[in-house]
Order: structure tokens, then C-alpha cells, then sequence
């Protein structure tokens, strides 16, 4: 097997990190309760069913043209999936969540540009995983998010070297990173960097595309509101810039995602930011003539929860406190 240097091992992951595209595929991965996940990735309609980890499986669907034909697709391959995994009943896994998948956008400047949606999709980040909490315990809203704690709302450098910097830092369930493992000379071949960059799990993944790790698991057919959040506050241009204009002062928070996770919405910046990013996220939906249950549906989390700063994890939270 080919081994790397550190300094081409560099070069490779900056290389594989973007294929700059405009706006416009969408794919979302869902992770579902499964008393059994499948012991080998399965075909469905449109993407696959796979083990995500104990009782946990991930459907996953392809770039699709759109945020409907994403949605439409996700449905039906959820529905596929239920009857070959079971759900094994009570509460879903701490780490389960809400991947979306958009384009990397274009190389160069404007807000279609790559370091654009980069920086965009990170300052975003925090004020999303606050609204979708919905994995208490030991004082987290998100106990997923709280492994997220110590990182910057945005990470320095072009968007290329930041994502170098974090695939050659980020340790291996061994606690040792690529960058220690070559000083200790001990390169990895080319098949164990694939693996380990696939492993990495930030906020924002540069995998070709860009992906978007910022929702816990919802309730019933809740994820539709997370990956229409997304997709539509990044790809559609006047969502873009409202969002922009209400995320960007974030980079400057100190302790965001450590909030974002403990407090949810009950912290004042976040709380600020989400109600003018789901504000904006309705009013492109109904720009662009979004069927009306989704609609309603961004309505209803936006009533419920962000315009009253609550997440669904004080849902569970209250009904914790009831029964104690």
C-alpha cells in the first residue's frame, strides 16, 4: 500500500474537499431507531439503508435536483425502511441526527461563492443545533451537540485549510491525530486516510459537498423541517443574505456551540438569530410555492418552539419534570 508524507497527505485532502457547483442538488442521511440495523448496506428506491451503530440505522438518499424531489425521495425510502429494521421503542440514541448535503458553490467571491456558503453554513450552525435540541441529559439540551462544545463558530483560514487543519488534528478513537501519528512516524496508507476522513463527523464537512451535521433526531416525520431549513436558507439567494445578516456577528461569541447544546434557545443571541433565520426560511419556501404541509410544517416548529425560545428537548424535559 501506498504510504503518504505528511506534506502530500495535506495536499490530498484539500484536493478531494470541494468540487465547486452552484446551488441546487439536495440530499439529506436520517438516522432511525432500529431494534435491528441491516448487516450490510441495502438498496432502497432511491438511496440505501445502512447500520449507523447499536440500535441506530441511517437512510440515506442521492443528490436530488431540489428540495421537494429530496423530501418526496427521503419519504419513500423511509417507508421502505421501517418494516426491514423495527423500531425498538423508547428514546432514540444520543448521537443520532440530520445530515443535508448542498453543493459546495463556486469558486471565487459572491454569495455563490464557496468561502461564502463556508462561512455561512458555520456561523448558521450553532443557532440550528440550538432550535433542533432534542437530546437532553446531564444539563445539555443536546448531549450530541455538547461533543461539539470546544469548537469556534468558525474555523480560521480558507475554507480548504480549515478543513485540512481539522482532518489532520481531529483524533482517532485512539485519542492520536493524523498529524501526531506521521511525527511519531507512523503514516497512514491511502485506504486508512479515506476511512478516517468518512469517520469525521464537525458541523460542516467538506466531502466534495458540503455537509451539514447540525439537528438532532425529531419526532415522526419532523426531519422535513431541518433539511428544508437548511437547504433554503443557504441555496435560496435572498435567505442567503437575511441569514447572513443575522448570523454573521456569531463568529465574535465566545462558547456558542457549548450554549448552543447546554441552553438552547433560552440563550438570548441564539434565540435572536433563530427567529430571524426561520422568519426568512418561511418566507422563501413561500417564494419558491413549497407545498403547503411543508409550509405549515415550518410554521408550526417556528410557533411552538423558536418564536417562544423552547426546543423539542424541553418537551422531554417537562415531561421529566412531571413525572418526578
Amino acid at each position: 500500500m501506498t504510504q503518504l508524507t505528511e506534506r502530500a497527505t495535506e495536499l490530498l485532502i484539500a484536493d478531494q474537499a470541494f468540487a465547486p457547483a452552484p446551488p441546487g442538488l439536495v440530499g439529506a442521511a436520517i438516522d432511525v431507531p432500529a431494534a435491528t440495523p441491516p448487516a450490510e448496506r441495502t438498496r432502497l428506491r432511491h438511496g440505501f439503508l445502512a447500520a449507523r451503530w447499536t440500535r441506530t440505522a441511517d437512510v440515506s438518499g442521492p443528490p436530488s435536483p431540489g428540495l421537494d424531489i429530496c423530501l418526496s425521495r427521503m419519504a419513500e425510502d423511509l417507508e421502505l425502511a421501517r418494516p426491514m429494521i423495527a423500531d425498538p421503542g423508547g428514546p432514540v440514541a444520543d448521537g443520532a441526527g440530520i445530515r443535508v448535503a448542498l453543493e459546495a458553490g463556486l469558486e471565487g467571491g459572491g454569495p455563490l461563492g464557496l468561502a461564502r456558503r463556508w462561512a455561512l453554513a458555520h456561523t448558521l450552525g450553532p443557532v440550528l443545533a440550538a432550535a433542533f435540541a432534542n437530546t437532553p441529559g446531564a444539563g445539555w439540551r443536546s448531549v450530541r451537540q455538547a461533543a461539539r462544545r470546544s469548537l469556534p463558530v468558525l474555523p480560521s483560514g480558507t475554507p480548504r485549510a480549515a478543513w485540512v487543519a481539522y482532518a489532520m488534528d481531529a483524533p482517532n478513537p485512539h485519542g492520536r491525530s493524523l498529524r501526531t501519528r506521521f511525527r511519531d512516524g507512523e503514516a497512514p496508507a491511502v485506504p486508512e486516510l479515506a476511512r478516517h476522513l468518512e469517520s469525521l463527523r464537525p458541523p460542516v464537512a467538506a466531502r466534495g459537498h458540503l455537509e451539514i451535521d447540525v439537528a438532532d433526531h425529531q419526532p415522526g416525520d419532523g426531519w422535513r423541517v431541518p433539511v428544508a431549513v437548511v437547504a433554503t436558507l443557504l441555496d435560496d439567494p435572498q435567505a442567503a443574505l437575511d441569514t447572513y445578516a443575522a448570523t454573521a456577528h456569531l463568529a465574535a461569541e465566545a462558547h456558542l456551540w457549548e450554549r448552543a447544546a447546554r441552553d438552547g434557545l433560552t440563550d438570548p443571541a441564539l434565540s435572536a438569530a433563530a427567529r430571524e433565520c426561520f422568519i426568512a426560511a418561511y418566507a422563501a419556501l413561500a417564494r419558491q410555492g413549497a407545498t403547503r404541509s411543508l409550509r405549515d410544517a415550518v410554521a408550526d416548529f417556528t410557533e411552538r418552539y423558536v418564536l417562544r425560545g423552547r426546543t423539542p428537548a424541553d418537551d422531554i424535559l417537562d415531561r421529566t419534570a412531571a413525572q418526578a
